[in-house]
């Protein structure tokens, strides 16, 4: 729509004089027809080559969105075919080239662009405005230019740099091919192909396009998260809702501010529907796959304050638990350390909320037939172990776990845990993790006892044992409440029976001389 403008106004301009003397001139066409001021300095005409190039060129922002320039670009260069020009009244532009740009793109709270009414556009519900001149370019290119992009409550506006573009045979009236390949600022390079046009004259922003977007190595830190990201699909607007189809991969993510990076890469194959005024869209389809581990992820995302606020759905059903023992971390859940999970398949529904750097992750989550490797709670729980006889070896088995989840900024809660490991009973309770991932664990076990306890109690039944769990997540402390179990199992002592046992198990007992 700029280079339109300019184009017409070029026509105007006397080729075989001194072209600095015409600048007042110049100045006065372009303004006219964008609409806003502009300024020129240095002209110069290539009288053999059919063109002109004007120098530090600067297009006005409109008056509603700041005093900065729009445009300001070290040259334009244009080069005109005068025969179609003098015998057809077309503007034929065999090339024209801008280098290095500066354009803030700015969208206001009602969902409107600075550059949307640019060259003149109408009024809501008025027709557009026509041209005089047909105006055809074959080629277009803009050189190291850089883009500035700001939008209500966004934040820190978003910087493109190291931008060039290409389109061929442009017109406002019909559909042009462009390309599009920069740098964003924090890391991330972009490449937009495709088609957009007819150019909406109303409002420049609604132009319908279709267009292959790449993007590689993106910086979630730049959204609030943590990891990399590589995106390839295709986005078709309609000038009001984007639709995006794609696949995004992700190394190193972390969702949660405690979290650590992923040590596996996440596939994610989506389809969005996006509101460009609101900035608020619905993620209508969201396959997610860690390793074998399949997942869906739904739900919506619109501004708030500062932020963008998600509001996600996340459901999987008989995933691999060793393809999610490496996503665990990402959600600031850690592992005993030199452990790790073998066999056996998860389920989990969970909900995302919130804006990405305060992220509040909760729901339920389950595990079916499988081993924690390298962890023998009993030798963790040695004093229960003497009392009760327990032996599981150098892993646990854990046949079911299902737990209630909220992992927040300030830590995670876990409540709702029932765990039935079959060489030890069947475990109960909840407590906290700090950010630091220090424990705070109040738990019930039914132990599964042939020890100097149930000798004691001269019953085979199973018996309560209420215990906590502290230090870290890396290294927890298991200690049996004592007091709590011997209140628990008062009904069912034989207090002299029980008192030798206890100190026979735990002393060791001497032969009669």
């Amino acid at each position: 729509m700029v280079l339109f403008a300019l184009c017409v106004a070029v026509i105007s301009v006397p080729f075989l004089v001194d072209a600095n003397r015409f600048r007042p001139m110049l100045e006065g066409e372009f303004g006219k027809a964008l609409g806003r001021k502009v300024t020129v300095g240095r002209i110069k005409i290539a009288l053999l080559e059919g063109g002109l190039t004007a120098y530090d060129l600067a297009v006005a922002d409109d008056a509603a969105y700041g005093a900065r320039p729009f445009l300001h670009a070290k040259s334009l260069t244009l080069r005109v075919e005068l025969k179609p020009l003098v015998f057809e009244r077309k503007v034929y532009v065999t090339l024209a080239v801008l280098e290095q740009p500066q354009i803030d793109l700015i969208q206001s709270s009602a969902g409107d662009w600075n550059f949307s009414h640019l060259g003149g556009g109408a009024a809501a519900g008025a027709p557009p405005p026509r041209e005089k001149v047909a105006l055809t370019i074959k080629l277009i290119e803009i050189h190291g230019g850089r883009l500035t992009l700001a939008q209500p409550g966004g934040g820190q506006p978003k910087v493109l740099e190291n931008v060039d573009v290409e389109m061929r045979d442009f017109s406002v009236r019909s559909a042009f091919g462009f390309r599009l390949t920069g740098r964003m600022a924090g890391g991330g390079d972009l490449q937009l192909d495709g088609n957009a046009g007819p150019v909406d004259r109303a409002d420049v922003a609604q132009t319908p396009a279709k267009v292959r977007v790449k993007l590689a190595g993106f910086d979630l830190a730049t959204a609030g998260a943590g990891g990399l990201l590589a995106l390839e699909g295709v986005a078709a607007s309609n000038g009001t809702t984007l639709y995006l189809n794609g696949r995004i991969e992700g190394r190193r993510l972390k969702l949660a501010r405690n979290g650590s990076p992923a040590r596996e890469r996440v596939a994610f194959e989506f389809a969005l529907e996006h509101d460009l005024r609101k900035r608020a869209g619905v993620l209508r389809r969201g396959d997610i796959r860690v390793g074998r581990a399949p997942a869906s992820l739904t739900g919506s995302y619109a501004p708030e304050g500062e932020a963008m606020r998600w509001d996600m759905n996340l459901a999987g059903r008989a995933m691999p638990v060793p393809d999610l023992e490496a996503m665990l971390p990402v959600i600031g859940l850690t592992l005993p350390a030199g452990t790790s999970l073998e066999g056996g398949t998860a389920n989990a529904r969970l909900s995302l909320a919130g804006p990405a750097a305060a992220l509040i992750i909760s729901g339920t989550v389950g595990l079916d037939n499988t081993r924690l490797k390298g962890f023998d709670l009993s030798t963790k729980m040695s004093t229960i172990q003497k009392l009760a006889g327990i032996h599981t070896g150098p892993d646990t088995d854990i046949q079911t776990f299902s737990a209630k989840l909220r992992v927040a900024p300030e830590g995670t809660k876990v409540e709702d845990i029932k765990l039935v490991a079959p060489t030890l009973g069947e475990l109960s309770g909840g407590g906290t993790i700090s950010p630091a991932h220090a424990l705070n664990f109040k738990m019930h076990a039914v132990l599964h006892t042939s020890g100097a306890l149930m000798a004691a109690l001269g019953q085979t039944g199973g018996t309560g044992v209420p215990f906590t769990i502290g230090g870290t997540a890396e290294q927890p402390v298991f200690d049996a409440d004592l007091a709590g179990m011997a209140a628990e199992n008062a009904h069912k002592i034989d207090l002299g029976k029980a008192a030798k046992g206890l100190m026979d198990s735990l002393f060791g007992s001497k032969p009669r001389q």
